[in-house]
């Protein structure tokens, strides 16, 4: 393997670098918070699956709607002002979470989550491509991989409270001697009482979040960052049409759409997953901060391996591993199944820096907009966890518990993932 030339970082960029990259923590806090909350919705507010994962298309959805918004704005201003603007939206969304609580009301959840998503819609279109301009091009995927790596730290913390905060505090998830919930059995005014303690206990983890959030917009607002943006001014049209018309692009976000989709249905489910193995919420999400540690470790190892192999290559192979693992969570049945989903993270670890890497890779001014279409891709999360959440729904599929049978959707997936990262190796190496 030969090594791969080049700085990973300029002593100019450091303090900008760092300041960016705790970022990439906050919106993982956001995001893995909020995956168990499906579970947590689906039975304090006694509705399915299927409408439980709603939660899963606001939250992801708000990508889908603000990414291009993003790009725009960040071309008329700077990543700077982008990321204030973001900041705020976080904010604002974290906080409506009080009086979505005061009101009791699903749909008002579904509303914060969506406004506190175009925020981070703002913060991942721009701060991705801002890690990959902070130096040489030839080092950016490796870059953007070491700052991606800083995400997870942000994603288990935020597994963490929703473990040992919000899931182990629910009253709702109580269970009897035989380990059915006591909840579905309980008198209306007894369900009332019990909802609006536990509707308070998944706001106010929140609700500081929304506080932290000010507190860095004030940090970013008088901190002094590099002005990395192409001199150029790219009309947004001209770099729609230039982008549209690179292939390796394109299959990029197409390859995002799908890798966003298995990262939200492996880690939302494996909850669901855990609870048909006779093991509770709290438990379970234990078991999904296991995952995310596999993640980090794997993310800095995957790292290090892009200095000696072709990182399209690399994406390849995680992703047959990926398959292989899943093969695993649908067809064994019991603790060694549930083993593999947790397996499945270490293969996940590099794939959306990677692909993001790869999708803009050489395409100079048009970065702005190219980065917007692969935050969109993000909807991914949107789109997939309510399928598999009806899968899961119908409880069997033919001699499999639906459970099982779901991560198909996941295997499906990873076979995209694979397809690119072999064709954008061959692109690349002939």
């Amino acid at each position: 393997m030969n090594k791969v030339k080049g700085v990973l970082l300029e002593k100019r960029y450091i303090v900008p670098f760092i300041l960016i990259t705790c970022l990439f923590s906050m919106w993982g806090f956001a995001n893995d918070i909020t995956n168990p909350m499906v579970a947590a919705f689906k039975t304090v507010m006694e509705i399915s699956t299927a409408k439980a994962a709603m939660v899963q298309l606001a939250f992801y959805g708000g990508y889908g709607t603000m990414a291009i918004p993003a790009a725009l704005f960040a071309m008329k201003y700077s990543y700077k002002k982008g990321i204030l603007l973001g900041l705020i939206l976080y904010a604002i969304g974290a906080l409506l979470f009080f009086p979505a609580a005061q009101y009791e009301m699903f749909g008002f959840f579904l509303v914060s989550l969506y406004i506190l998503t175009f925020g981070l819609a703002f913060l991942e279109t721009i701060a991705n491509p801002y890690i990959l301009s902070m130096g040489e091009e030839s080092t950016a995927t490796r870059r953007l991989n070491l700052a991606q790596s800083f995400n997870p730290m942000g994603s288990i913390l935020g597994m963490f409270v929703a473990s040992n905060v919000i899931l182990s505090a629910l009253e709702s998830d109580k269970r009897d001697a035989a380990g059915e919930l006591i909840f579905p059995t309980l008198s209306a005014a007894e369900k009332a009482a019990i909802r609006t303690n536990d509707l308070a206990v998944i706001r106010d983890p929140y609700v500081i979040l929304g506080l932290v959030v000010l507190v860095m917009f004030f940090i970013i607002l008088f901190a002094k960052l590099p002005k990395t943006e192409h001199t150029g001014k790219a009309r947004a049209g001209d770099s729609f049409k230039r982008l549209f018309k690179n292939k390796l692009y394109m299959e990029g976000v197409a390859a995002q759409v799908f890798y966003v989709g298995v990262q939200i249905m492996c880690w939302t489910f494996i909850i669901q997953y855990a609870e048909n193995l006779g093991i509770t919420k709290a438990a379970a999400q234990r078991y999904n901060i296991i995952a995310m540690a596999i993640f980090i470790s794997s993310r800095f190892i995957s790292t290090l391996l892009m200095k000696y192999m072709n990182s399209a290559r690399l994406l390849m192979y995680f992703a047959i591993g990926g398959m292989i693992t899943i093969t695993g969570v649908i067809f064994i049945e019991g603790m060694l199944g549930l083993y593999c989903l947790i397996a499945t993270s270490a293969f996940m670890s590099l794939m959306f820096p990677t692909i993001y890497g790869i999708a803009l890779d050489g395409i100079g001014e048009d970065a702005k907009l190219g980065a917007a279409g692969l935050v969109m891709a993000i909807v991914g999360g949107a789109l997939m966890p309510p399928l598999q959440g009806a899968i899961i729904d119908l409880e069997t599929v033919g001699f499999l518990p639906a459970v099982n049978f779901s991560f198909i959707l996941p295997f499906i997936c990873f076979i995209v993932i694979a397809r690119y990262g072999y064709r954008a190796f061959k692109k690349v190496h002939g």
